[in-house]
């Protein structure tokens, strides 16, 4: 999966393979991501992190949110508008979070606006790939493409994906934004060009 495809395909292609793997690779995964980014200094030392709460076969950031939670880090989770775009919000916690469009969870504090993302320290964004120049392949709506636009240049902006979808290359568009870097559950945080 090294080449450019078309993004519809290597969707489709990304999202049947998070399908087949095993429910017990996905919490070992979820916890070595957990653990690596907990590591991270930008993270030790963040004030306010915007994440996200995972879905379906994403790698999962439930245990991820409930420890920068509670470890006393802000964290900002999105609310998807109507017109794709996302407002931001607390979490305070498992019990904050309430069903939102399209399946997501979402957080039920008061809407701080879209621009509430260019506050965070570090920024995660889910991904089904990530390039080593920075490409993010999300879902197609994008929506993190218009909130990392929001990101100041110095924020660390992470995606999160399994191993094996930190590749050589992805198909970008110019609308698309970079993150910064990748984490995976066997090389950890890897930053890139």
């Amino acid at each position: 999966m090294q080449q450019i495809a078309p993004k519809t395909g290597l969707r489709a292609e990304l999202l049947a393979r998070r399908a087949a793997m095993e429910p017990e690779a996905r919490a070992a995964a979820a916890r070595s991501l957990r653990d690596a980014l907990l590591g991270v200094p930008e993270l030790e030392m963040a004030g306010t992190v915007a994440a996200y709460v995972s879905v379906g076969t994403e790698p999962d950031t439930r245990g991820l949110l409930f420890a920068l939670w509670k470890r006393g880090t802000y964290v900002l989770l999105p609310r998807l508008l109507p017109d794709g775009d996302l407002d931001w919000a607390s979490y305070e916690g498992p019990d904050s979070l309430a069903p939102g469009p399209r399946g997501l969870l979402e957080p039920t504090e008061p809407a701080r606006g879209a621009n509430a993302v260019a506050s965070a320290d570090v920024v995660l964004a889910p991904a089904l790939a990530v390039d080593r120049a920075g490409v993010r392949l999300g879902r197609g709506g994008g929506s993190y493409d218009r909130a990392l636009a929001r990101v100041g240049p110095a924020i660390l902006t992470v995606g999160l994906v399994y191993d094996g979808e930190l590749v050589d290359r992805l198909p970008a568009e110019p609308h698309d934004r970079h993150v910064r870097a990748a984490v995976t559950p066997s090389e950890g945080l890897v930053r890139l060009a």
